[in-house]
């Protein structure tokens, strides 16, 4: 079953490749889900990463031509655009605070608070975090990516993805135990 899946996805590819309208539309609907779960850890709300995909899904359909399987999975790629047009689209709304912290002093949360949490209550909190600070804490704790990787990214020095981080824990923690 999964053999036949990856196969019709290869020939949606294909297809996509000439331009062929109905074969975008469907690697639209059945990418849609994924791209929306990862467009959403990156905005407030459905309406901006409504926003986030429509200019995701015309880079990918644009750059097509460029995708090799042999590479990585279309869910890979995909993925690394959604997150790009995320930052960007983070970027164009908010600047980043050049402060940085030379030693991140980590607040932890503890772990009763989290056991007591659930996780749609934990991205929402997240969400709320301003658009700089939710986006490192989203690449760090979210996807895995390091503070030279995120730094890099996003244009800004490792410190002040540090900070970012260290001023998202600590706004969570302080959320997390009542104490805004």
């Amino acid at each position: 079953m999964e053999r036949k899946l990856e196969q019709d996805l290869h020939s949606i590819i294909a297809d996509c490749t000439t331009g062929n309208r109905k074969a975008q539309e469907h690697l639209f609907r059945q990418m849609y889900p994924f791209a929306m779960s990862i467009a959403m850890r990156y905005s407030r709300d459905e309406q901006d990463a409504a926003d986030i995909l429509s200019h995701a899904f015309i880079k990918l359909f644009k750059s097509i031509t460029s995708f090799d399987a042999n590479k990585g999975s279309l869910h890979s790629w995909l993925k690394r655009i959604v997150i790009n047009e995320a930052l960007d689209h983070i970027k164009q709304r908010s600047r980043f605070c050049s402060e940085e912290l030379d030693e991140v002093n980590d607040p932890g949360i503890p772990n009763s608070i989290i056991e007591k949490t659930d996780a749609d209550q934990i991205m929402r909190l997240i969400k709320q975090l301003p658009p700089a600070t939710h986006a490192v804490f989203t690449l760090f704790a979210i996807e895995g990516y390091g503070h030279k990787e995120i730094a890099q990214q996003l244009g800004i020095s490792e410190g002040t993805s540090k900070w970012h981080l260290s001023e998202a824990r600590k706004t969570l923690q302080q959320k997390l135990s009542g104490k805004n």
